[in-house]
């Protein structure tokens, strides 16, 4: 085997072994098959990496199948957000599909089944039905309703679609064997009774395909090759395939399934009905807010779609399911920013510094650079003055040799400015300091022109001009969850968890340039972390959400705990 065959992940592999056994490479085609029930969580922007990724690879079509055959839970609203995600990501589809697109055939193969004795009307109720279907270590019974007539279940099954009953009092189900080991096997429900609208097919429909019936032969009829999805869905390869053997035609592609584990994330939960539950609890904003795991909210909060991409390919593809620290998420995003976000400069947790000795009412425009990734430096201009904000962790009276920031007596750099030294403090009537007063080297500016200063100091620290400042609300979050696996123990609700401190809102102040700055630039607070331009911001008042920290520094506070 060579080289790049043993990087080849197990899914690949099973693709590559069935095109030496004979499958064409143009009939390989893969798809991305999401319920509209919710919005996209970051173990689908895994799934959606995986499917598109290997279109990509092979060069084959990638189909989007909406398996929207719930709609009591089915929105048109998650449609068009899980569609905006996948394009957010960078990807796109060769064709848009529905399983309601095919619900007249498969009502027409069911009619088949039906025919061909291989479903019937069950009429019992659900409580009789669970109590016939038997456990995991006892077989189920046959139900009373198994053997009725062909003609009679025809004729039940023409008027549920018609709409004659009401929900519950009828299914149709498939008739394989109770007594199976597997309980998906003991005659699996095919259709029941919805009397809900459709986010497409309207009022046409009063019964609704269940997903085991729907899934396989939509990837059938869709003449998808490969069709990948997660490790619960094992159990389920048994029945996918068995109805696929009811209607499989051996001139066309037959569909495979396999299975992939999923990746679940430490101190989050990508359950779509606990997400819900945090949405419409009001533990949080929205689907979209920046603490949520959903796509959505990893975009608000800034992350770059070639970051989500990064971190899927690193975290590869497994065969057991496993618990991925967050961390690595937040370095695949640090890294993608530290290449493309501008440096500019903010303080929040201001203190004024007063330069004493600078003239009053002057103001000078700096160089600054924008990136120091860039192959070729570009600069903008950072106004400065005689009165600053400083960062008040930048500053102390008294310090030991190892802090490098402002003292009194010492000197400092200011970035992309002068050189400082402390010389005194003015506190208020309870102690705090309010103001800082210092005197700057007049041959100290730095910069990358002639008359830049090549005098070296060990500490440098960033600042805002306060008459040219703009004021910001500043969003800085924290872990949603306070546990690293919110699921882990299911005895307790997951909501016990919530970290109720996730969330802080604090005012800085931010450099002019940021002004114009619109929904989801992202930036450097230098010295600070990434942020990003919140959908609430306006041209009256900016608003940032912290993206991530330059380092990782949960780590170090976890283990202190």
């Amino acid at each position: 085997m060579s080289t790049e065959e043993k990087s080849l992940n197990f899914l690949e592999q099973i693709i590559e072994e069935d095109l030496k056994n004979g499958l064409a490479p143009n009939k390989l085609r893969f798809r991305f098959p999401p319920e509209p029930n919710g919005y996209l969580h970051v173990g689908h922007a895994s799934a959606i990496c995986l499917n598109f990724g290997l279109g990509i690879d092979y060069q084959a079509p990638v189909n989007l199948r909406f398996d929207d055959t719930n709609p009591a839970k089915e929105e048109q609203e998650y449609v068009d957000a899980i569609k905006k995600d996948i394009e957010w990501l960078g990807y796109q589809w060769a064709n848009e599909c529905y399983a309601s697109d095919y619900f007249q055939q498969l009502y027409d193969w069911a009619v088949e089944f039906i025919k061909k004795g291989k479903a019937y009307v069950d009429s019992q109720t659900s409580e009789e039905m669970a109590k016939q279907k038997g456990t995991p270590t006892q077989v189920g019974t046959n139900s009373p309703y198994r053997d009725r007539s062909v003609a009679e279940n025809l004729d039940l099954f023409e008027r549920m679609k018609n709409g004659e009953f009401e929900e519950g009092t009828h299914i149709l189900r498939a008739k394989i064997d109770m007594t199976s080991p597997n309980m998906l096997m003991r005659d699996p429900i095919m259709y029941r009774i919805l009397k809900k609208h459709h986010h497409r097919t309207g009022n046409d429909w009063c019964i609704y395909p269940m997903y085991d019936w729907a899934h396989g032969e939509s990837d059938y009829l869709e003449q998808i090759s490969h069709s990948f999805c997660t490790l619960e869905f094992l159990p389920h390869r048994e029945l996918y395939d068995w109805f696929l053997d009811q209607v499989y035609d051996e001139t066309k592609v037959r569909p495979k399934q396999r299975e992939f584990a999923r990746r679940n994330l430490s101190h989050t939960v990508v359950s779509k009905r606990k997400l819900l539950q945090l949405v419409e609890e009001k533990h949080v904003t929205g689907w979209d807010d920046p603490r949520m795991s959903t796509i959505s909210g990893m975009r608000r909060r800034g992350y770059p779609p070639m970051a989500i991409r990064n971190f899927a390919k690193t975290i590869g593809i497994a065969k057991r399911d496993n618990l991925i620290d967050v961390s690595l998420l937040e370095f695949c995003v640090r890294e993608e920013l530290n290449k493309t976000a501008p440096r500019v400069m903010a303080v929040l947790n201001p203190v004024k510094l007063v330069i004493t000795n600078y003239p009053d009412g002057q103001e000078e425009w700096l160089d600054a650079e924008n990136n120091p990734e860039e192959e070729v430096m570009t600069y903008r201009k950072v106004p400065f003055s005689k009165e600053l904000y400083i960062e008040r962790e930048d500053f102390q009276e008294e310090a030991n040799k190892k802090f490098f920031r402002l003292t009194l007596g010492t000197e400092v750099r200011l970035k992309n400015a002068y050189i400082i030294k402390g010389e005194r403090v003015i506190k208020d009537e309870n102690g705090n300091i309010t103001e800082i007063h210092c005197t700057y080297d007049t041959d100290s500016r730095s910069g990358s022109g002639t008359e830049a200063s090549q005098r070296k100091v060990k500490g440098t620290i960033h600042w805002v001009s306060i008459q040219h400042a703009i004021s910001a609300e500043v969003r800085v979050y924290d872990r949603l969850f306070t546990h690293e696996s919110p699921d882990g123990n299911k005895e307790i609700d997951f909501k016990e968890f919530i970290n109720p401190n996730s969330l802080e809102v604090i005012t800085g102040y931010v450099e002019p340039s940021l002004q114009s700055a619109k929904n989801l630039d992202q930036f450097q607070f230098q010295r600070l972390g990434y942020f990003c331009v919140d959908k609430d911001s306006t041209s009256e008042k900016l608003v940032f959400n912290k993206t991530v920290g330059l380092r990782d520094t949960w780590a170090k506070v976890e283990s202190k705990e």
